[in-house]
Order: C-alpha cells, then structure tokens, then sequence
C-alpha cells in the first residue's frame, strides 16, 4: 500500500522523510522537491504544503453582506499566491498513486485545516489519517507516523468554522467602512474584525484616559541614612505646606525604631506558552511579539525546540526530561548547569497552571544550534533554553526588609530585599533581575544621623500606555483571540494606521473608527460577544457543538449588524472622512515656519510629482526645503541641536535614519565623506 503524507512546509517535510527513513530519495516534479521512501513494507510519499493552498472565496461576488463562500485553490484568488500550484500540482500528481492520506501538518486548528482541506480537495478523499507531534525530532516523527491515528476531524471542523467566521466579518465590516467612506468621496483601505474591533476598544479607552488624564502636584520628602534612602512614612503630601511643616520638623538625629526581616523561598518561573516568551522576548531583545512568534517558529522547523503555538506551562514525564536535559549538556553555554542538575537527580520541574491538551510546554529538544543560525535565533533559542533549565533548579531564597527610622516625632521607611541563595537565579542569568537593596546594616534601637533632607515634587502619572507585548497579555487575559493570531491582529492595526508607536498611541483616524463603531454600531466592538464565539469553538474541538449550527447562528448575528450598518453608513463615513483629514494634516505637519510662523508640512508637487517640506502661508511666503524622495517619513516633532528646524525620521527600506529638513544644517556638513 502506498502512503502520502502531507507536510506543512518543505523544510518539514524533509525533516519527516529522513525519520521516516534514512534511505529517503529526494525526488522533482513541476519544481517541487518530494521524498520516496519505504518503511515497513510500505511505500511512503512525503510532499510538502506551503501553508494554506486552499482559501475562501465569495461564491457570488461583489458588495455586501456577503455570506456564501467556499473552499478554493488560493492561486485562483490572489496572483501573489501563484507559486502554490506547482505545490497543489504535485500533490494531485502523488494522490493518484496513494491509498492512504496522512496529515502531517502542525498539530493545532490550522494545521488540521490545512491537512484536511489538502485529503479531502486535492485527493479527493473523506477520510485519513493524523500523525500527532510536538516536536520535530526523528524519534518524535516516527513514532508519530508508526501511532497515526484518525483524522482529527473535530479540530478541523473547528478551524474551518473559525477561518469562515473571520471571513465573513473580516470582509463584511471592511467593506462596510470603505463603503462609509466612499459615500463621503474618500477612499482608503480599511479593515475591522470581530477581534479587532474590542482589541481596538481595548487601546482607545486607554488612550482617552491618557488624553482626559489631569497630573495633579505632590510633594514627597527624602531622607538618605548609611546610603539608603528613606522616604516619609506619608508618601505623597498633596498640600505643599503640609510637606514644608513636616520638613522643619524632622531632626537630623534619631533611630531605628523598626527592623523586619522576613526569609522566603521564591520559586523558578513556570516554562514557556507562547504569550510568556512573546513577553519575556520582547522586555530582553525588544521583538514583536509577531517577530517572536516567526523566530521560534523557525527554530520548531529546525528541530530545536517543540511547537511554539502552545497555551501550556506543563512539562510531562513522556517528553523523557532526563535525556534532553543529559542531550543539552553537549552545549557548552549550558554543559555547568546540567551537571548541577544530573549530579543533584532533579528531573521533576516547576510547572504553571496553564495547560494545552495538544502540546506541552516550548521546551528545547536537545540538538545543538548548527552553524548558521542566525542572531535572533540563538537569542530565543537561549532564553528558552535557560528558562527550561532553571525549572529543575532550587527554589532561590531572598530576603525582605523593612526598616524605619523616627527622625523628632516624623517617621521615614526603607524596603529592601536581597538574594542570600540564588538557586535558579543562575540558571536563567542574563534573564532576570531584581532591584537588590540591602538594609542588613540597621539594628532595631540604633541611633543614627541622617546624610540629607530633601523635598522633592512630582506630579501624578497618567495610566502607562499599551506595549504590543502587553496588549497581547490583555488579549489572553480577556480570552479574545487565539494565541496564534494575537500577534497578527496587533500587526494589522498598526498597517491600517489605528495605532502608532511601540508604546502604543492610537492615532486620530483610530479613535475615529472606535468611536464611529461606538456610537452607529457598537456590536462591532462588543468584547463578549467574541469571547463567546471563542468558547464554541471549544466546544466544536470537544465534538459538544455542530460547526454548521455556530456559523449558521453567528452569520444571523452578523446580519443583524450589518443591516443597521447599511442604514448608518452616510454618518458613519462623515465622522471617519473628518478623522482622516485631520491625520492627513498632523501626518504631514512637520513644525513651524522660521520665516513667517506658518506650519511647515510635506507637500507633493502637483506638476512634478516630487514632494519637499513648504510653508502653509504659499504664495505670501515661498519658504521650502528639499526632502527625501524615497521611503517613508514621520515628523519627529523634536527641533535640530544646530538650526532648530524641525527633524524627521526617514524609513528607506532597510536605511533608516533621522535628519534635520535644513539641507545647509552644520549637522549634515560630512555627509557623505569617508
């Protein structure tokens, strides 16, 4: 009997095929590599994908509502997809020879997908086969292959019904918007989702409780004793002469009146899910959480470490922790560590709540990185590495303090904490930190002179802005998306220009489509109504909930929805043509005029074509400077050291750099020389 295992990706499906067999020959067909390989008596095929071939399409197109759709060769849909159908090609060719199909793709919703969409068009088969994997490792793979079991059809289903929902609203809303603002003679490519809209929501309340946010003064005194600094037992005093008074009456003699120590172990942090590396990547090395998500994802297809999309903290004893903590040691960068850990038989780690019944914890498989893997690999590599191991490790022991000092009748407190046992600290070194303050010099009952008295004012802060990790730690937190798509949603509303900035801002335009869906349409930006759509898609994993009986109700929904949109659209494109223009206008205003005190801003020449900074009071005043005419350019809204005229920042591809707009600028006088 001759099998045909379908792989997600061509680096996957050479991994597969050389587990499945060392004798495996690579073979060509329309330009796409496949292997040929016995095992077992069996004739084996192993033939890779390159994601999704098939995509949906509108069955009737044209407008909206929009609600009849089906499965389709994605070359037939976008040109830029061309190059899956030697990939389609091949696999039709191979399917005329097998009487079995294995779905060899990543063992989550997409995958199943993926694979089933592949067994049951291409094939044109009902039925397969499943092979089950969280790592690409041979022994891994093979034992997969030799266990398949049936078609994981309930995931499959589930993925399905959530491809076509997010189709469905994706297409449906998004024209609605463009269509709002093309009743208004405007035209730009937008985009709402049933994900997208609460995650919007989500940083537009956030950013007018910035913008609403009024700093109100206080007032804060200081002590310094033995190096330490003390600060009043008050805090905040919100009346400056409350703060004076209780200055004048603080001595510069007194003493320590209270000392409290308090030993405590403190635990290793539970092995990675994707959102805790996605943050942990993001606070050490500064990636997206999609850069994150596409590193690690790699670095799965290498074989170095297991599936990445997983929501698990829990490391199971089937993974044999012991030889991939013994393979490790192979790696000099973790070879003490292990030593440690195999010396000491610690083999049981610390695990988190969370668990995922398709995958465990990302873990490293063993193998060592070869020789050419690239920087930000060897980084997330590391940090998984590391914080696998220091699992196994002691718990650390720390130490917290609290000490005050009675200075006259005013009181001044310390808190400190320090590490008397790292334990796992030195496992995961560079990748933790604490703020080490040590009091231990105090004694309960000690007389002490203090080194200075300050008073110092402040002003309160508005709530800290979103990071596209955080946010991402948001999302989970509220259930609203998967832990595959977080990233890619964030991604989105910064392409569509809702959101700027890596301390996220939302821009005008974005809080113009917020509030827009607010006030018309408010279903849109509902938070509960995707968390419910969330856990039925659970449910159709869990084979409690028909897939058709979930689009069926939630394309009644959406109906709903957009038949009030439809009503709406004249006003809902109004309030979002006047957003538009104002982002337009902050977009291109670059800083006022030094000739006149006109607004500075980038203007494209109408007969030309060629854009330069020009003064908003033209003709009356012809003040201009030449800008760059490639990449894009975002005013930096800082002044320049040397002229003071406004600085802008310039993407160029790969160059970026900032610049002042003055092309006489003593800044810019070695440009250009070695």
């Amino acid at each position: 009997m001759a099998v045909l295992v379908i792989c997600e990706k061509p680096r996957v499906a050479q991994r597969v095929a050389m587990a499945l067999g060392k004798d495996a020959k690579r073979k060509m067909f329309n330009g796409v590599s496949y292997y040929e390989l016995n095992r077992g008596g069996e004739q084996i095929y192993v033939a890779p994908t390159v994601g999704h071939i098939y995509t949906l399409r509108e069955k009737n197109g044209g407008g909206y509502p929009v609600f009849d759709v089906g499965w389709v060769p994605s070359y037939q849909v976008d040109k830029g997809a061309y190059y899956t159908k030697k990939y389609l090609d091949t696999i039709t060719f191979l399917a005329g020879r097998a009487q079995e199909f294995v779905n060899s793709c990543d063992f989550d919703t997409e995958g199943s997908v993926i694979g089933f969409n592949i067994i049951r068009f291409a094939c044109g088969k009902t039925s397969g086969k499943r092979m089950r994997f969280s790592t690409l490792t041979e022994d891994e793979l093979a034992e997969a292959y030799d266990n398949r079991q049936e078609l994981d059809y309930n995931n499959a289903y589930a993925g399905e019904a959530r491809s076509i929902l997010d189709w469905l609203w994706g297409i449906n809303l998004s024209r609605g918007l463009m269509s709002a603002l093309r009743q208004n003679g405007e035209y730009k490519v937008m985009s709402i989702g049933r994900v997208q809209g609460p995650t919007l929501k989500i940083l537009s309340i956030r950013e007018r409780e910035i913008v609403a946010f009024i700093p109100v003064p206080f007032w804060q005194l200081f002590t310094h004793c033995k190096g330490i600094k003390f600060i009043h037992e008050k805090g905040r005093f919100f009346n400056k002469e409350e703060a004076a008074e209780a200055k004048k009456r603080t001595e510069k003699s007194g003493v320590v009146d209270k000392v409290e120590r308090k030993k405590f172990e403190h635990p290793p942090n539970p092995p990675f899910d994707l959102t805790s590396l996605q943050i942990e990547a993001y606070r050490w090395f500064g990636f997206s959480p999609s850069q994150t998500q596409d590193i690690a994802q790699s670095l799965y297809e290498a074989g170095l470490i297991s599936y990445p999309r997983t929501a698990s903290q829990k490391l199971p004893s089937r993974l044999n922790l012991p030889r991939i903590i013994n393979m490790l040691s192979k790696n000099p960068a973790y070879e003490k560590f292990v030593k440690e850990l195999l010396d000491r038989k610690r083999f049981y780690p610390r695990e988190g709540s969370k668990d995922d019944p398709a995958h465990p914890a990302i873990h490293p498989t063993g193998l060592t990185p070869k020789r050419g893997t690239n920087e930000a690999e060897m980084k997330v590599y590391d940090l998984i590495a590391k914080r696998f191991l220091s699992c196994f490790a002691e718990n650390a022991v720390r130490e917290r303090m609290h000490v005050g000092l009675l200075l006259g009748d005013q009181r001044y407190v310390a808190d400190g904490a320090r590490v008397m046992k790292e334990g796992w600290i030195c496992f995961y070194k560079p990748y933790v930190k604490f703020e080490e303050v040590n009091l231990s010099d105090f004694k309960e009952g000690e007389q002490v002179e203090i080194d200075k008295l300050e008073i110092k004012k402040d002003k309160t802060k508005p709530p800290m802005r979103y990071t596209p990790a955080s946010i991402i730690q948001t999302l989970e937190d509220k259930e609203l998306g998967t832990k595959g798509t977080r990233s890619s949603i964030v991604d989105t509303l910064y392409k569509r220009g809702y959101i700027t900035d890596r301390s996220i801002k939302v821009t005008t335009f974005g809080l113009a489509v917020c509030d827009a869906l607010g006030h018309h349409s408010p279903e849109i930006l509902d938070e509960e109504m995707t968390r419910k759509l969330e856990r039925e898609m659970g449910w159709i994993q869990e084979g409690k909930m028909r897939e058709e009986k979930v689009i069926e109700s939630e394309k009644a929904v959406l109906s709903e929805i957009l038949q009030d949109f439809k009503k709406k659209e004249k006003e809902i494109g109004g309030e979002l043509v006047e957003a538009l223009k104002s982002m337009k206008l902050e977009q291109n205003f670059l800083g006022k005029c030094p000739a006149c005190g006109g607004d500075l801003k980038i203007i494209v020449s109408k007969t030309s074509g060629k854009r330069f900074c020009g003064c908003s009071n033209y003709p009356k005043c012809s003040q201009s400077y030449p800008i760059p005419q490639f990449g894009s350019i975002t005013p930096l809204k800082k002044s320049c050291k040397e002229c003071s005229l406004p600085m802008i920042f310039v993407r160029n591809g790969k160059k970026v750099f900032q610049m002042c707009i003055n092309h006489k600028c003593k800044s810019k006088e070695n440009w250009g020389k070695k």
